[in-house]
């Protein structure tokens, strides 16, 4: 099973996004759930029209990744901090409506420490989750310490890993997460740490050691599938359906290396 992050750059509407997906081999989605960074210009709250759509374009959908603007204000003791709460709430809510199993979310940078009111909001996301049968997955980033301790005091089954391998080789290589946090892996997003901005290139032509890492998230036992999470931005020169089909066929090499069959490439 692989699939890839729905937002990977190129401006075209939904429906020929999801078609062009389908079109390239991919199985699902995983969707951005927000109107942010200007991804709503085709319609207004078409992010919420976006599991019906993929699904008429026989997509399945892995996850959403919750708004990530105001991430740093969720230990605040003020109105922001409520706010924040509130939308992962609502992202929780939505999960279940939408029957979508998974949400994915930043949780504060290191210099923003978690504090006791941080870690009840936690514990009210993980009840709604829980109640609701939703997964709740904590992305690594630069934010080892609060992921940790979250990950240590909340002992939920609907709290866990979002693996990002790039964020992983890029922050924190001291760990080794995948060993550390692997038994509650929930998501995970593949992506190089070449190019101009360091992550979000097609596997292969960054630095990241795919064998080791496809053999480590094997290892975890993880049944989900493989997800790709690039953007276009070192490949102007290639046209979304060049894109595409060139994302997929990486994704069919890490397969390959993580069920330990020889790659043709």
């Amino acid at each position: 099973m692989i699939t890839i992050y729905d937002w990977f750059g190129y401006e075209m509407p939904i429906k020929e996004r999801y078609k062009l997906i389908k079109e390239a081999g991919f199985d699902g989605v995983l969707l951005w759930w927000s109107d942010g960074f200007g991804r709503d210009c085709f319609g207004r709250n078409d992010y919420r029209n976006g599991p019906q759509i993929a699904r008429e374009a026989g997509l399945f959908i892995e996850n959403i990744h919750t708004p990530v603007q105001n991430q740093n204000d969720l230990w605040l003791d003020n109105l922001d901090g409520e706010a924040l709460t509130d939308c992962y709430l609502q992202c929780v809510e939505d999960c279940a409506k939408f029957e979508i199993p998974t949400m994915v979310v930043h949780l504060p940078s290191e210099d923003n420490q978690c504090n006791a009111l941080g870690l009840d909001r936690i514990k009210k996301i993980a009840e709604k989750a829980e109640q609701l049968g939703i997964k709740v997955a904590l992305e690594n980033l630069r934010n080892f310490a609060n992921l940790s301790y979250v990950l240590e005091q909340v002992d939920s089954m609907s709290i866990g890993f979002c693996y990002d391998c790039c964020h992983h080789n890029n922050y924190n290589q001291g760990y080794d997460l995948l060993s550390m946090y692997g038994s509650r892996l929930m998501a995970i997003h593949l992506h190089d740490n070449g190019g101009s901005r360091a992550q979000h290139q097609l596997p292969f032509d960054g630095r990241i050691d795919w064998s080791t890492t496809m053999k480590k998230i094997a290892q975890t036992n993880y049944s989900g599938a493989t997800a790709l999470e690039p953007m276009n931005w070192d490949y102007k020169d290639l046209s979304a359906e060049e894109f595409l089909k060139e994302a997929f066929e990486r994704a069919k090499r890490l397969e390959a290396l993580k069920l330990q069959i020889p790659s043709l490439s």
